[in-house]
């Protein structure tokens, strides 16, 4: 799938080295709940029994510009029932952020959930502090629905969770 000059590709076991890389820079892993080191049993848990078994669809983002993988982005926690799914995702290339890249991967992952997975709502999760991501979210059509005080706990002391969402009438 391609929007202007970022592609995404669906994530394979080749992938492993860069995703290790990407989740272990300080600049990702400081914005993820789960935070201990990443390592190859880690990434290789998560390929066999999230991605194999349909729970998570994850791609690599790619930009054409840079000629280079930068980052990653998925629907995880799939529930075709309720037709909802949690976003994420993250460029790993510190150089990579800022220029527009994660908002076209962003457009293209929605559109694969509401189009191809027939979707209807799709969510995320983002620490309060993130201030750029929440306004790259909102950029990208997803609407705040609430904020989790305390939500997450790390060294004794809970930080804010924002919730944020956007339905597939959502998007024009």
């Amino acid at each position: 799938m391609k929007k202007g000059n970022v592609k995404i590709r669906p994530i394979t076991l080749e992938d492993t080295e860069n995703i290790i890389k990407w989740r272990n820079n300080p600049s990702v892993r400081n914005n993820f709940i789960y935070r201990d080191v990443f390592t190859k049993e880690t990434h290789l848990n998560w390929y066999n029994n999230r991605i194999l078994t349909g729970d998570v669809v994850q791609f690599i983002i790619y930009s054409d510009v840079l000629s280079k993988d930068v980052g990653s982005v998925y629907l995880r926690d799939i529930d075709k029932v309720n037709q909802k799914a949690e976003f994420g995702i993250f460029i790993g290339e510190d150089d990579c952020r800022g220029l527009g890249i994660g908002t076209k991967a962003t457009s293209l992952i929605l559109d694969y959930g509401f189009n191809e997975l027939g979707l209807n709502r799709i969510f995320l999760r983002v620490f309060k502090r993130n201030i750029g991501a929440i306004k790259a979210y909102k950029n990208a059509g997803f609407i705040e629905e609430g904020i989790f005080r305390e939500d997450v706990m790390f060294d004794g002391k809970g930080e804010d969770m924002v919730y944020m969402g956007i339905l597939k009438s959502d998007v024009k």
